[in-house]
């Protein structure tokens, strides 16, 4: 079956159809990863993007779904050079058409997928629309010029209740706009108590889960299209030790006073080299973002730059001068190859048990009784249920 991706701009790109059938519109972006197209499927972070993998070749290993970083495949269209239908792995249980065809998902392949990245590369990303249909380009591009890119991908990403990975060292409440599970499983590694919430939590619903530290996730789109996130993050900084990925890197400069903007065409990949300004050392890190920390908005934070990319300079980690917050750009969890940035997570335990050391919580019954006399709750007490608060995963 034939399919055809059109962009915004008038190019057309015609090739052969795997996956689901129907039409998908979203933001044409490009991969350079040689492997981990399966962690691509299923990273959150691409929903509502067609992802164009540069690496010619996608589909020789198959499918494994304990690889899966999310639940579910998110992104809105697969763009490759070739498709191999029968994979060769001994851990592989289904192909990529299988996967694609499980939840609606329309690939294209036989295309030219350097001429396409090289378009994106200098024009930068735009709109494109992914179909099977017999469709004239006249009312394809009117079709695609009808539908506006989605601004809600957060909220379609995340969780929807908490739930908890149980450990016997500290809590750690990670705040979910699209988390992989590398996350969790990091964290889970070194024996932290794990409770993931949905993205609308605020800031009284966090303290009432009495944690130890707060990871900000990954997760899609603009970080201006979750302002009540940003709002939280002001809220409770200070109170705890915060550590963000990604979106979560992006919001943390915005609860701090910075600015964010678009790149041209991001940062998606498994290669990009990016140094860390304190020990000059240059690390090599799995990226997969649009938009950026504007670097002259840091002047009138109280944020200072950590790590910058070494392609093109823009920052890739931040650090609070007063409280104890830091974030990177980039993903530490995801370990491409080498595990560069697994550091991180130990820094962000040490933190969290340094803050401990510095502000020791009152015993258990002094809060209840400080509390008491005061008449209030202590924190952590439970309250009458009311609109808005949090639902719990059943078993």
């Amino acid at each position: 079956m034939q399919a055809r991706l059109l962009l915004e701009d008038g190019t057309l790109f015609t090739g052969t159809a795997f996956g689901s059938e129907g039409e998908s519109t979203g933001e044409v972006v490009f991969n350079t990863g040689i492997t981990g197209y399966q962690e691509v499927l299923s990273d959150p972070s691409y929903c509502g993007q067609i992802v164009t993998m540069t690496y010619p070749l996608i589909g020789n290993y198959g499918i494994t779904r304990d690889d899966f970083e999310s639940i579910r495949p998110f992104v809105h269209g697969f763009v490759v050079r070739e498709h191999e239908t029968v994979p060769s792995n001994w851990r592989a249980e289904y192909s990529v058409d299988s996967l694609l065809k499980e939840y609606g998902i329309i690939g294209i392949s036989g295309i030219d997928t350097r001429m396409l990245t090289r378009r994106i590369r200098h024009h930068g990303v735009m709109k494109g629309l992914l179909t099977t249909s017999n469709k004239s380009v006249a009312e394809l591009m009117e079709q695609l010029q009808a539908n506006p890119l989605m601004i809600d991908q957060v909220s379609r990403v995340s969780t929807k209740s908490v739930f908890s990975c149980p450990g016997s060292k500290e809590r750690v409440v990670v705040v979910d706009f699209g988390a992989k599970t590398g996350i969790i499983r990091d964290l889970s590694s070194r024996g932290c108590d794990v409770v993931v919430v949905p993205q609308d939590t605020t800031a009284e619903q966090i303290r009432r889960l009495a944690p130890d530290g707060i990871m900000l996730s990954n997760g899609p789109g603009d970080p201006k299209d979750v302002p009540h996130a940003a709002k939280m993050i002001s809220e409770i900084l200070g109170e705890y030790p915060i550590f963000g990925i990604c979106l979560g890197h992006q919001l943390l400069a915005l609860a701090c006073g910075a600015d964010t903007e678009k790149l041209k065409f991001g940062h998606r990949g498994g290669n990009h080299p990016v140094k860390d300004l304190k020990t000059n050392r240059c690390y090599i890190t799995s990226q997969n973002h649009g938009y950026t920390v504007n670097d002259a908005s840091i002047a009138g934070t109280e944020l200072e730059v950590t790590h910058i990319n070494n392609n093109d300079g823009t920052i890739e980690g931040l650090k609070h001068k007063k409280h104890a917050a830091f974030s990177v750009q980039y993903h530490p969890e995801a370990a491409p190859g080498p595990y560069d940035s697994s550091y991180l997570f130990d820094d962000f335990i040490a933190m969290i048990r340094e803050f401990k050391q510095a502000k020791p919580a009152l015993p258990r019954q002094a809060q209840i009784s400080a509390a008491s006399k005061q008449g209030l709750e202590p924190a952590g007490a439970a309250a009458p249920a009311s609109k808005g608060e949090l639902h719990y995963a059943k078993k």
